[in-house]
């Protein structure tokens, strides 16, 4: 100590909660660096509120900024700001008192509370909040009034808990505080500034800078670290901390003389002021993916929760079912102050594939800085994103088709989960699109569907498949192909699961063609031609039919519950059917949640007027007890099986088919030789 110098004690106890706010507050020493760098930045703002009111300040010349410089030698990190700075009496306040907030005591002093404190405005309802809030707050630009510029910049100051400057501790043996106040009168001779300093024990000292101090303006703090924090004097890792947390603090970051923050914040500009080329590098550095973004999603919302969000749709499709699935969410911003990256809540599963940042005043946090108090307001927040999200995609829907059908094909197979968001289920629905049996290659809405459904059509039919030839090839869609009803061509196993939820649209119903039944289809005129080739069976061959039925169910036994003459087929000469109305791929899908990998049983139906068939008939009519019968009987069973989604065992399968290729073989060369 100088002879200057004067000791103080730590407040009552205050030693005791700095052990504790050091060892078991932060969960991450890394956050010192952020907390130092906040403190700096409000500073900064300080002095820049006061000037801009008109008060004189000493040294008005200096550009505001921050400063980080590392020495090894002296195994110490110095943070230097050129803001508003400490009087003697605001070090002994603000720095030997824990949770005196110099930046909450300035507010209230400012009158700013107001301006910075949350709106308290009533929770409206869905409908309130929805489009008018879009229309108010995103599509116009919000031009500031000059008279709320002052009260702006008080509200971007970041302290409120006064503790944050004590988690230096957390890798500092002894910490030193230099500051020269700008409030000071430059030609008094109180012009002078002070030294606090304290190992983080039970005092500080605090004493005059000597007269030599080159500090003319502003704080400078030197940490000198503890022998286990070394890696905090390394360049590359202080720079990594100051980007992944402090990068967009609205003031230059220099260490070493390098200016780090280089990418603004351009969630804080006004939309009409930023270039395509600007949003374009800040969602590299956001994502860092090297292609431009699809989509640009830019927000400036005062209600109910006041933020900003910057939004952007990757021009690209990710996993996150698999490699990413917990790697997705929005990064969430408290005054340009990193809180968490990838917050989850922020966006529901649906919307995994918007990446951005949101940035908000309103939300209240712990005295840490590292975790949430309370939710209510982030739910606010996700509900407004979430809305304005699908405005965003509405308006793309309706004026260029194209570029919205592009997002699909990159994202719908997420967006599709959206059904099971009952809030959002109904605008979800009009955005959804398909392939369907007339439009196979064109996507298509659900309004377009209705738009050409027939005069008696009051069901939207789809089919589930696992790609458009498999759907295509469904033998349950003959019948639709012939009453001239499209059906929607479901691809991915959720589809199916989302329009069973939904259960209507505009009045019209979803149904599986599987569940279609003859009376619900014979209402509807036939548009193609649907006689066989084949001579209509006899009586006598009619009987024999419906007694070889009765034969393949015997030798199908257990793997079928029924084998019976279809009246849905007209191509295909047979096709599984389920008595109790689940589709195969609902089931398929239900099975493989309860790990069965068997073939479920079901009604086996057989259609007479296929050429097959009628083979087989013959087959059965010359020999009733043949093996060839009861192969060729396996076999169509297997292949069926296939088309309805399953293969038990496939070398059987195959070492049937050779067999039955080898017998058609030999029959053919005794008919060459006869």
């Amino acid at each position: 100590m100088s002879s200057k110098s004067t000791k103080h004690s730590f407040k009552a106890e205050t030693h005791k909660v700095l052990n504790i706010l050091t060892h078991s507050l932060y969960t991450n020493r890394e956050i010192f660096l952020r907390e130092l760098l906040s403190n700096a930045s409000d500073a900064l703002d300080k002095f820049r509120f006061l000037q801009s009111k008109g008060d004189q300040m000493i040294h008005p010349e200096l550009n505001s900024e921050i400063r980080i410089t590392i020495d090894k030698d002296a195994n110490c990190i110095t943070i230097s700001d050129t803001g508003i700075g400490m009087s003697m009496q605001e070090m002994q306040d603000n720095l030997g008192t824990i949770a005196k907030s110099g930046s909450e005591q300035f507010l209230k002093d400012m009158g700013a509370d107001k301006a910075s404190a949350p709106k308290e405005k009533a929770e409206s309802d869905d409908k309130a909040e929805g489009d008018e809030v879009t229309d108010a707050f995103v599509e116009d630009e919000i031009i500031e009034k000059a008279d709320d510029a002052v009260a702006s910049d008080a509200s971007q100051i970041i302290g409120r808990f006064g503790i944050g400057f004590y988690s230096v501790f957390m890798v500092a043996s002894k910490v030193e505080v230099l500051s020269v106040s700008s409030l000071q009168n430059a030609q008094s001779d109180n012009a002078k500034g002070y030294k606090w300093e304290s190992t983080g024990d039970s005092d500080y000292t605090i004493e005059p800078l000597a007269e030599d101090s080159e500090l003319l303006r502003g704080t400078i703090i030197r940490a000198h670290l503890k022998a286990d924090a070394k890696e905090f004097l390394e360049e590359y890792r202080l720079e990594n901390i100051i980007r992944s947390h402090s990068n967009f603090l609205p003031f230059p970051i220099y260490l070493n003389d390098k200016l780090i923050n280089t990418t603004p914040a351009l969630w804080r500009e006004p939309k009409f002021s930023i270039k395509p080329e600007q949003y374009d590098e800040f969602y590299t550095f956001l994502s860092d993916d090297k292609d431009k973004p699809f989509d640009v999603i830019h927000l400036a919302v005062d209600a109910p929760v006041q933020f900003n969000a910057l939004m952007f749709i990757p021009n690209k499709t990710e996993d996150h079912f698999l490699e990413q699935r917990d790697s997705w969410g929005l990064d969430l911003y408290v005054r340009r102050v990193l809180i968490e990256k990838d917050r989850q809540e922020l966006l529901p599963n649906y919307l995994a594939f918007v990446k951005g940042v949101v940035d908000t005043e309103d939300l209240p946090l712990n005295i840490s800085r590292e975790t949430l108090q309370e939710n209510l307001v982030l739910r606010k927040i996700s509900q407004t994103i979430i809305r304005q999200i699908m405005s965003h995609l509405e308006r793309m829907a309706k004026s260029d088709k194209e570029k919205y059908n592009k997002f699909w094909k990159m994202h719908g197979k997420y967006f599709k989960f959206a059904f099971n968001d009952y809030a959002f289920r109904d605008r979800v629905a009009t955005l959804m699109r398909f392939v369907s049996s007339t439009s196979a290659e064109e996507l298509l809405s659900l309004d377009d569907y209705v738009a050409r459904v027939k005069s008696a059509q009051k069901d939207i039919w789809y089919v589930s498949a696992s790609s458009k030839e498999a759907a295509r090839l469904n033998p349950h869609l003959e019948r639709f192909k012939r009453k001239g009803i499209e059906v929607l061509y479901l691809l991915e196993p959720v589809d199916e699961i989302a329009l069973e939820s939904m259960t209507t649209y505009k009045e019209f119903t979803f149904k599986n063609i599987e569940q279609a039944t003859s009376e619900s289809l014979n209402e509807f005129t036939d548009v193609e031609e649907n006689k066989p080739d084949l001579p209509e069976m006899t009586s006598e061959d009619s009987e024999l039919f419906t007694e070889m039925l009765a034969s393949m169910k015997e030798i199908l036994n257990e793997r079928v519950t029924e084998v019976r003459k279809s009246d849905r087929l007209s191509g295909s000469p047979a096709c599984m059917a389920s008595a109790e109305g689940m589709s195969s791929s609902m089931e398929k899908l239900m099975r493989s949640f309860q790990k069965d990998e068997g073939v479920p049983k079901k009604i086996l139906e057989i259609n007479q007027d296929h050429a097959l068939v009628r083979s087989l008939v013959n087959i059965y009519k010359d020999d009733k007890t043949s093996s060839f019968f009861a192969e060729m009987t396996n076999s169509l069973f297997e292949n069926t099986v296939l088309l309805d989604g399953y293969l038990s065992d496939p070398y059987i399968m195959a070492e049937r088919a050779l067999k039955i290729m080898e017998k058609a073989g030999e029959w053919y060369v005794d008919l060459r030789n006869k």
